[in-house]
């Protein structure tokens, strides 16, 4: 039978879904908080308390991750299941970043198939021995999710590995992708049980669990939410051929902070979410910051470290230090380059043999004198890809030892078995080089292990007789599309598809001196030992903390259905306007003002016609012939454009080129609101505009009379904006003493002379009015560019300042739901127009059926 958690997935992905037995609920719910948006299936009901709740003040973390850090058994005499945490897990080590009075909630799978009569017994005892939350999954969804769509699909295009054909990878199947989401949701599930939402910070990771967030925030849209990923994430070019490629963006855009091992992967996450999204990025105060819907989603961008006190306390082991003994001893004479690596083909393992087989051809004398250790982890997937590394590394193997080896000399030792950590730790510590070869992975914390181990500590000193101020030395030679790769800035950087390079690097490294060794291995130890897991953990959740800190001050709504669901965040006076409330405070005013943008605001920014239809003409004919009204059009499109379009609305008032020019009807004049302005700038803008034009494809230049604009809607984003930014340098730089300005807006850069503004407009036709005698008592502004927003502010002070007889009711309306100086929204054209159309109807039924005191006034004249 389905659960109820499941039941309503035909709004999250189509086709059939998966039958999801009912989970045991070994915990109650928590209360609902201030905050919560509308109920998710079912949720709403609130009867019951959380019996895991924090308490106020009681700091507390919920680690999401596809793994809980535990190892499980089932003991062969009782037959009960049996579990120990897992002191390698760097969600365990992830703790020592926090105070000892912080209490961590650990939400995630077990290892282990448990079957369903037992699994209440386990989540409970998992919660109370090891605060541990299993979500446990059924074995057929397991392996769609976990084998299908994360190993076979997710994780070989976040390593830029592509379908193209049956033998390089699944293609993307829906039916795993359902499974993804059912996944998801199932751990979701899990964290709502026992979340305190005003309280408590949660952590998801790595890419298992991107659609994660996007359950959490429909839930609870105040939910303090970061998410990292432990993985790649590609360029937008390998990203946007996933099929669902929104649905994980907009998933991860619902969390608070996003972490990233390196710029290049934030900067590839920031590149799709402008061309797939277009949203833009910012700097703010040194944090990166993403606008989604008036919630600021910050970027992180840290390396994850190693556990300096677990790996210690591996070489104080006796087992470590016999092993060490044991391998100087069997490699006395000899340089040892050691490499550890997951068997899958990405890690770039035969490429690294065929590097070594160049430098033995190469350097004869290094023949005897040189062998590579490889250990080979257990392969985490399964599939043609593995079989095929595995063959290949064999094979290749077997070549050099044939070739270069003898009866007592392996140049390659092959170790492909379970390698125990204090074994690991032994040839660490007698490596003279590491060298990690792979053609793409997340972070690798190999070289950091390896820097530690080299360092060693005290007591394995003293179990191998080898002195305590004896220089420590080690060499890295580390592939630049790996994760640590920018953090070791005394690494023999390579690429490893160029084996020649690899090789040389290789002989580099065993061949420089023990100084340079020296001082390159206390620079990384310096970086290592500092910037180490707890490090990490705790500059996130200070990030975390500092991301989530305006919650509270905003009102947040959900809009969108399924996984396109996102919460809007806006200034608690920020509303809808509302067309029966505008058009009763429209009726009982007699001096109105309107001042209308045109593009995005009464004609769609979308629109291929640009000229106004018909109905919003007859809208502005019946607005301008009611006297109460003064009816401005405030472009920055030129003023003989504006003329042909709106020539039938005799009575409108246009202010075209952002104010430059203005004419308050067509009968009236055009003023200059810079009269005499000098505009030679504009010979040596059009040049340098023009040269822009032709190194990026897709951009224009629209030529005014008083302004020039270059418009790059039609480019590639990525490049458009590039080029805005350095075209913005250098106008600014050959214009530092010219009356011009250089103003970027939506996909355009414009220069136009200084002092012109719409903002400068609007308070030069409102204060006229004044001092004409006719003070404005209603006064409505709509826009949707960032220009418009001079404007609102405008109107606000110019009002304000002024000793009026009454207060003029004021409706400054931005376009779309987003941050803005205006108090009022509505969505698009459509709905301005709507409105419109609401104010002209009472205009007409006003001039069809006059109020009394009019009729009076008129008969007495």
């Amino acid at each position: 039978m389905a659960s109820r958690s499941s039941v309503k997935f035909l709004d999250l992905a189509s086709g059939d879904l998966l039958d999801i037995p009912q989970t045991p609920r070994g915990l109650p719910r928590v209360m609902t908080v201030p905050g919560i948006i509308s109920d998710l299936d079912g949720y709403g009901n609130n009867e019951e308390d959380s019996d895991v709740s924090s308490s106020s003040g009681h700091e507390r973390k919920i680690i999401v991750a596809n793994m809980l850090p535990l190892h499980s058994k089932r003991d062969t005499e009782s037959g009960k299941w049996c579990f120990s945490l897992d002191k390698d897990s760097l969600l365990l080590h992830l703790k020592d970043g926090f105070s000892l009075e912080t209490e961590f909630i650990y939400v995630g799978s077990l290892k282990v198939d448990i079957d369903q009569s037992e699994q209440e017994e386990v989540a409970q005892k998992l919660l109370e021995d090891f605060n541990c939350v299993p979500t446990f999954l059924p074995s057929d969804l397991q392996r769609k999710f976990y084998l299908g769509f994360c190993k076979q699909q997710l994780w070989p295009l976040f390593h830029y590995m592509l379908p193209m054909c049956p033998e390089h990878g699944d293609r993307f199947d829906r039916l795993l992708w359902q499974a993804y989401v059912s996944a998801n949701k199932l751990f979701a599930d899990k964290v709502m049980e026992v979340i305190n939402p005003d309280n408590d910070y949660v952590w998801v990771h790595d890419y298992h669990l991107m659609v994660l967030p996007t359950f959490l925030r429909k839930r609870f849209n105040r939910i303090k939410l970061g998410f990292f990923l432990h993985s790649p994430f590609p360029s937008s070019e390998i990203y946007r051929t996933l099929p669902v490629r929104d649905q994980i963006l907009r998933g991860l855009l619902n969390c608070d902070l996003i972490g990233f091992h390196t710029f290049d992967y934030a900067r590839h996450f920031l590149s799709c979410c402008s061309r797939m999204l277009g949203l833009d990025y910012e700097s703010k105060r040194g944090h990166i910051g993403l606008d989604y819907f008036g919630r600021t989603v910050y970027i992180k961008i840290l390396p994850v470290g190693v556990h300096m006190g677990r790996l210690e306390s591996v070489l104080d082991l006796p087992s470590t230090a016999a092993k060490v003994r044991e391998l100087q001893k069997q490699f006395d004479g000899k340089s040892v380059i050691l490499g550890i690596d997951d068997m899958d083909i990405f890690k770039g393992i035969s490429l690294k043999l065929l590097a070594l087989e160049h430098l033995l051809q190469l350097h004869t004398k290094m023949r005897g004198h040189i062998v590579l250790v490889q250990i080979v982890n257990p392969a985490r997937g399964s599939g043609k890809d593995v079989q095929e590394a595995r063959r290949e590394t064999y094979l290749t193997a077997e070549r050099i030892n044939e070739v270069y080896g003898s009866s007592d000399y392996e140049p390659v030792i092959l170790i492909d078995r379970h390698v125990p950590r204090s074994e690991k730790s032994a040839y660490y510590a007698i490596a003279d080089c590491c060298i990690v070869n792979a053609v793409r992975d997340g972070m690798n914390l190999v070289p950091y292990k390896y820097i530690v181990c080299r360092q060693g500590t005290p007591s394995l000193d003293a179990a191998i007789g080898r002195y305590a101020e004896s220089p420590r030395t080690s060499m890295l030679v580390v592939s630049e599309f790996i994760g640590c790769s920018p953090s070791l800035s005394g690494a023999i950087r390579v690429n490893p598809w160029d084996i020649e390079a690899v090789g040389e690097a290789l002989h580099v490294a065993i061949c420089l001196s023990d100084s340079e060794k020296q001082l390159r291995h206390e620079k990384h130890y310096r970086y290592v030992s500092t910037h180490n897991v707890a490090y990490w953990a705790r500059s996130f959740a200070q990030d975390l903390e500092r991301a989530c800190r305006d919650h509270y001050s905003k009102r947040c709504w959900g809009i969108g259905l399924g996984l396109g669901f996102r919460v809007v965040s806006l200034s608690p006076s920020f509303r809808r306007l509302s067309t029966d409330h505008i058009v009763s405070a429209y009726r009982r005013t007699s001096r109105r003002t309107i001042f209308l943008g045109y593009d995005g605001t009464v004609v769609p920014e979308t629109s291929i016609i640009k000229s106004p239809s018909p109905e919003v003409i007859n809208i502005l004919k019946t607005l301008c012939s009611d006297p109460k009204n003064t009816v401005f059009i405030v472009s920055g499109r030129g003023r003989k454009t504006l003329t042909d379009w709106l020539a039938p609305c005799e009575m409108l008032g246009i202010a075209a080129e952002h104010g430059y020019f203005v004419r308050w009807n067509n009968t009236s004049d055009w003023e200059t609101n810079h009269p005499g302005a000098d505009l030679e700038w504009i010979r040596i803008v059009e040049p340098i505009m023009k040269l822009y034009t032709e190194a990026t494809d897709g951009s224009s230049i629209e030529t005014k009379e008083s302004a020039l604009v270059w418009q790059y809607q039609d480019a590639d984003p990525d490049f458009g904006s590039c080029q805005a930014k350095e075209m913005m340098d250098h106008l600014e730089n050959v214009l530092a003493n010219e009356p011009a300005v250089v103003k970027s807006g939506q996909h355009i850069v414009e220069v136009k002379p200084q002092g012109v503004t719409k903002g400068l407009v609007a308070e030069k036709i409102l204060l006229q009015m004044v001092n004409d005698g006719r003070p404005p008592d209603f006064v409505m502004c709509v826009g949707d560019d960032k220009s418009d927003e001079d404007m609102f502010e405008s109107i606000l002070n110019t009002l304000s300042s002024q000793s009026l007889p009454t207060a003029p009711e004021i409706f400054a309306c931005t376009i779309g739901q987003k941050p803005s100086k205006a108090k009022y929204y509505l969505d698009d054209a459509t709905d301005v127009v709507r409105m419109l159309k609401g104010l002209a109807d009472a205009t007409n039924s006003k001039l069809r059926y006059p109020s009394q005191d009019q009729v009076s006034f008129e008969s007495a004249v």
